[in-house]
């Protein structure tokens, strides 16, 4: 079946000059495609309405001091079973627990700067993509 989900790589992704190796990742998996993409800093409005779910949680102020301390690529992914296959792609947020190969297993260092967001439902990535991407959707 296929999708469309959102996808951020993450301001540590962008320093450490990984976008172009996690985009190849993406673009190198049969039958999805890239079909929006921006680079941008994200502002605290944006990020607030992105991590609502997680206000009052002792990582949220960490986390979006971090989502804003530089730009972040933000786009819009298709293809079968997409969503899914990112989260694997991606691997779990330590990146002691994720395999190699993934994403995270690959490069990541610690859990709170983990490279890459993927959304984890079709709901989450209706949500999402409207959030980031309000006249693509």
């Amino acid at each position: 079946m296929s999708q469309r989900t959102l996808v951020l790589l993450k301001p540590d992704a962008v320093r450490r000059g990984l976008v172009g190796e996690i985009i190849g990742r993406i673009e190198s998996k049969a039958g999805w495609k890239i079909s929006a993409l921006e680079l941008r800093t994200l502002d605290r409005p944006l990020l607030e309405t992105h991590y609502a779910e997680h206000e009052g949680q002792p990582f949220y102020e960490p986390l979006m001091t971090f989502m804003s301390s530089g730009p972040s690529v933000a786009m819009v992914v298709e293809g079968e079973r997409v969503i899914e296959g990112l989260r694997t792609m991606a691997g779990p947020t330590d990146p002691i627990a994720a395999a190699p190969g993934s994403i995270r297993g690959d490069f990541g260092t610690i859990v709170r700067e983990n490279l890459i967001h993927a959304s984890d439902s079709e709901e989450s990535a209706e949500r999402e993509m409207k959030i980031f991407f309000p006249n693509f959707v």
